[in-house]
């Protein structure tokens, strides 16, 4: 085995992050990916371009390296009957329509296993594929709101604001990817495929499990983040720099007082409040507010450096630039260059099984022909589909 998912078809019919992503980071395991697109339309994120001059679509590159791309009318009983035949060889199919959408079309969960039992049928949604919320429709700032995380970002006083990614998309994606994973285990013992489900709503939930058991536990509501997080009650946040801000993740008794000399308060190593294994919230909060203009007396370079040598956790707070320029994200892969193309590399690493990312995403219906061919349509098949508009 070279790959972990050699020898594994997905046919993703995911539109714009939740699911193609989901079918992406399998791409990058081995396995032979097909993404089905509305004839002429496609993935709804070929739409989101740089500009009407530039074509190109960084959320489609992103969630769509590595695949083939067939154009299909799951819509039409010929585009429907088409997509059963190559369900009935697949592995695994990918979708985030609306719950109900693909039963209506005749390729739901039911359908299709009794067509292919092996199969592996996973759905991503909004809310969640049961309850009074199912047949709402929603994009990731709908898991973002619903889910809680924007009442937790920012300062108490100022209004809330998103998160400036597409945050609850990434994590039901990398859900749906785990449920995936464990479904095909599971056929390796039982010989049956299943229905895998995630939802926007949920993978923010989970994402905020502590959070969430905080309040279940307490009956309180932790609030917001203010440059920190609510619950950790330690020099645990940002602080703005002479020309920008740094992390400080927290400093443990051990480091105390070398943290203490480093900012020029050597006092406080022996103030009873910082003695002890933990400290009082108020004084951790005095403690924060006095860090303020000291860090404000120094370069973030300056910082890091100083931080460094004394072996006190930071991070300095980067944009994205300053991570595609950071040395050590290209090593570990993060980034890569493949066949010429910078790409956003995989997060996982494996010694014996290497994932790879592909170099570019497919064009629209670029495999039709191809990938049809090899389900056992000939070519006046083919033809009729393409003349009826099916493909």
């Amino acid at each position: 085995m070279t790959t972990i998912l050699e020898g594994i078809t997905v046919l993703d019919c995911g539109l714009l992050v939740q699911a193609p992503q989901a079918a992406a980071t399998l791409s990058d395991m081995g396995a032979n990916v097909i993404k089905i697109e509305l004839p002429e339309m496609g993935d709804q994120a070929r739409w989101i371009m740089f500009s009407p001059d530039d074509p190109r679509s960084a959320y489609f590159t992103a969630c769509n390296r590595g695949k083939r791309s067939v154009t299909l009318d799951l819509r039409r009983p010929d585009g429907a009957a088409t997509f059963q035949r190559m369900a009935e060889h697949a592995d695994v199919l990918i979708s985030n329509f609306k719950p109900g959408t693909m039963d209506e079309w005749g390729i739901g969960y039911e359908a299709l296993r009794a067509l292919n039992p092996r199969l592996i049928w996973a759905a991503g949604s909004a809310f969640g594929p049961i309850g009074p919320d199912a047949a709402r429709e929603g994009a990731d700032l709908s898991g973002q709101a619903a889910g809680g995380l924007i009442s937790t970002t920012g300062r108490d006083g100022d209004p809330p604001t998103p998160v400036g990614i597409t945050i609850a998309d990434h994590i039901a994606s990398q859900n749906l990817v785990s449920g995936i994973l464990g479904a095909l285990f599971a056929r390796e013992r039982t010989g049956e495929g299943q229905r895998v489900e995630v939802s926007l709503l949920g993978g923010q939930i989970w994402a905020q499990a502590p959070e969430y058991s905080h309040l279940l536990m307490t009956g309180e509501i932790p609030g917001r983040a203010n440059y920190g997080h609510p619950l950790i009650r330690a020099v645990y946040r940002i602080f703005e720099t002479a020309d920008g801000w740094i992390g400080i993740i927290g400093v443990p008794p051990a480091a105390r007082d070398v943290f203490f000399i480093l900012i020029e308060r050597p006092e406080l190593s022996v103030d009873p409040r910082f003695s002890g294994e933990t400290i009082e919230p108020a004084d951790v909060d005095w403690l924060k507010r006095e860090l303020e203009p000291t860090f404000r007396t120094k370069t973030t370079e300056t910082w890091c450096e100083l931080l460094r040598e004394a072996g006190v956790r930071y991070a300095p707070v980067r944009n994205q630039q300053e991570v595609v320029n950071d040395p050590g994200a290209w090593e570990n892969g993060y980034f890569q260059e493949v066949d010429g193309v910078r790409v956003v590399g995989t997060p996982i690493r494996m010694s014996a099984t290497p994932l790879s990312p592909g170099s570019r995403p497919p064009a629209l219906g670029e495999h039709t022909a191809e990938v049809l061919r090899e389900h056992g349509l000939d070519e006046v098949e083919i033809d009729r589909l393409q003349t009826a508009n099916v493909t």
